[in-house]
């Protein structure tokens, strides 16, 4: 009986690398899609009316919000199931309940129907933000891991601006199929991603975790070797990844409240934390008030109310082409400086973007400071997307041990729903209370941000994943301390960390110990992992 189809048979090396995460950009590029496409639906006349909408604008704004709660409460579920039946079924899961949202928010015909529909979408999201990411950083290599997040999150943004220029030219249409269509279209990538996944490979350290060592082998030569189980960086990362299992199998398994609370020896509460805090920093630097202001800061430019729209719609563009350059630059620049330059960056952007939309600054020359305020706008969200788009995805699917790394995706989802709907509820007041000061403040976070990365945040690019949790089992949660502990802890042992204490762990098996040709019985020591 022949073996189902997979790609990892057919093709190797950087080529199958790209396939997977295409197919992880395609979850992405629906999660862009429908958090974009609730923007043009909210403004149909039909929909206002077939759900009773007219004049309770803060029911409005609640059928958008809800869909942040089923995103937190499907990443809690995605995470833990993502641990237990791996990653390739919890994408299935995730993609067939988004599929059962979709076609109940196409079909609703009332409010209580509509948020239903949007909580079941929320957490079929859910699913897949908390394993997509994963899935992608524990099949890339380490030298690229952060390209290939960096260039689904490309795939992330041109879902936006799909939804925008789709809902725009839905504009032009009336009736129920103006916002109906639109929230049908996602149903698109949902059923490619639900069947296509089914043919790509599972995570190699998922495989290695629950005892399926032969495929992870297999999947991991056709990773790193060629197809070839000798070659030695295959043989190299199955070795360390088997080490790291056994340590953390040490620790038992912890559960989602002991993962917040319960101190260990790999520091998983330090790793947790930081994940959340990351995300609701991302939140804190400003890209919801931009969101919601960069419309009116267009229309005090002077333009028009359709010219204000399109300039929207061209902002997006912008936005996504510039998500291109962390694609190039993320890996060879780090996680850290990223941050560092776009918060400094996007802090001046806002801050002038405050200052010329001042009214009376405004007034002396709307056209003049107007068209100045709406090049800043741009700004931000370039260098936004070139920056604090993607590394708080990136950074949190990075720092966990295998056994817990899904539900570790799942608290960076957490975080990410706290942040959103923390700014969706300070920014509409905020903005009507004090206006274009709305902009100092997320200015001001912006700088922020720096201090508490700088001191936080260990740099995690050119590491492999089993040797970040040597950076993350340090003592000490200040970085500059931590890279002291390391580095005495590096030299005490002759130039090598190992990833715990070496007589407390029994050598990894060797890759050949596992296969069954002949040729390949004989045993090798498991490398140390290098800081």
């Amino acid at each position: 009986m022949g073996r189902r189809f997979n790609f990892y048979q057919r093709f190797h090396g950087s080529d199958l690398v790209l396939l997977i995460n295409l197919a992880a950009g395609l979850s992405i590029f629906f999660f862009g899609y429908d958090q974009g496409v609730m923007s043009g639906v909210n403004i149909s006349p039909d929909y206002i009316n077939v759900m009773g909408l007219r004049g309770r604008d803060a029911l409005l704004g609640g059928v958008v919000a809800v869909y942040y709660a089923g995103t937190l409460v499907g990443a809690l579920m995605g995470g833990w199931i993502g641990d237990k039946i791996g990653r390739i079924k919890t994408v299935v899961v995730g993609s067939l309940i988004a599929i059962i949202g979709a076609v109940l928010q196409t079909s609703a015909q009332n409010v209580a129907w509509m948020m239903a529909s949007r909580i079941i979408t929320g957490i079929g999201t859910g699913h897949l933000n908390a394993i997509v990411p994963v899935w992608s950083a524990e099949t890339s290599h380490h030298s690229s891991r952060g390209m290939f997040i960096a260039m689904e999150f490309t795939l992330n943004i041109f879902g936006v601006v799909v939804a925008y220029w789709l809902d725009y030219g839905m504009s032009y249409t009336e009736g129920g199929l103006r916002w109906r269509f639109p929230i049908a279209f996602q149903l698109v990538p949902l059923v490619v991603l639900a069947v296509g996944i089914n043919f790509f490979p599972e995570s190699p350290r998922w495989l290695a975790k629950v005892g399926r060592h032969e495929e992870a082998i297999d999947i991991l030569s056709s990773l790193r070797g060629d197809g070839d189980p000798d070659n030695p960086e295959v043989q190299k990362e199955y070795n360390q990844v088997m080490e790291a299992i056994q340590l953390e199998s040490a620790e038992g398994e912890p559960t989602y409240y002991s993962m917040l609370f319960h101190n260990d020896k790999l520091n998983i509460p330090r790793r947790v934390h930081l994940s959340i805090w990351l995300q609701i920093l991302q939140e804190l630097t400003g890209i919801g008030v931009i969101t919601v202001y960069a419309p009116t800061v267009f229309l005090n430019a002077g333009f028009s109310e359709r010219t204000s729209q399109l300039l929207s719609g061209l902002n997006n563009i912008f936005y996504m082409l510039c998500t291109i350059v962390p694609v190039f630059t993320v890996d060879r620049w780090g996680r850290r400086f990223t941050l560092f330059y776009g918060a400094v960056l996007q802090g001046i952007c806002l801050l002038l973007v405050g200052v010329l939309t001042k009214p009376s600054i405004m007034s002396m020359n709307s056209l003049g400071f107007g068209i100045a305020a709406t090049v800043f706008t741009f700004g931000y969200t370039g260098f936004f997307g070139m920056t604090w788009l993607c590394v708080p995805w990136i950074y949190p699917v990075e720092i966990y041990p295998t056994k817990v790394r899904a539900r570790g995706g799942a608290w960076s989802v957490v975080g990410w729903s706290i942040g959103n709907a923390l700014i969706m509820e300070v920014t509409p007041p905020m903005i009507a209370t004090i206006g274009w000061a709305s902009f100092l403040v997320f200015a001001g976070f912006n700088f922020l941000t720096i201090p508490i990365v700088w001191a936080l945040y260990p740099e995690t690019s050119g590491k492999t994943l089993e040797e970040l949790d040597i950076v993350f089992s340090t003592k000490s949660m200040l970085v500059y301390r931590a890279e002291k502990e390391l580095a005495a802890l590096k030299e005490q042992n002759g130039g090598v960390i190992h990833l715990g204490d070496p007589d407390s762990i029994d050598h990894s098996p060797d890759i050949h110990s596992i296969e069954k040709t002949p040729s390949m019985n004989e045993k090798s020591g498991t490398p140390a992992s290098q800081y």
